[in-house]
């Protein structure tokens, strides 16, 4: 199973995806357009042209978990367009406001996130 916690590092390729790569060819989207290394433990997104799924590419030691969402209607809302930049990192709260097909830049975490004293 792949865990998100809030170490998790993220990073959102900002250009569309041909979706019929399968997890050798996102490999290959990691090291020569965005210039990050696959196995490095990351997770990696990325989105379709459509705008209606995106994909996640992650390395857990011992193989790639490759995951898809697609929404049964319409887009996802949050996406930045930032044409001079091929990618960006986001934190592990903004990942799963995105995967909900949040705004993770209108999303206050502090008050929706509980702190666990222990």
């Amino acid at each position: 199973m792949l865990a998100i916690s809030p170490n998790t590092k993220a990073y959102l390729c900002l250009a569309d995806v041909d979706f019929r790569k399968g997890i050798d060819g996102l490999q290959a989207v990691c090291r020569n357009l965005i210039e990050k290394d696959p196995f490095s433990g990351m997770i990696f997104i990325f989105r379709n042209r459509s705008g209606s799924s995106i994909r996640t590419l992650a390395y857990d030691g011992q193989g790639f978990w490759m995951c898809t969402k697609r929404l049964s209607q319409g887009k996802f809302h949050w996406w930045p367009e930032n044409a001079s930049e091929v990618g960006m990192t986001i934190r592990a709260c903004d990942l799963q406001a995105l995967l909900w097909n949040g705004d993770p830049e209108g999303a206050n975490f502090s008050e929706n996130w509980k702190k666990i004293d222990g």
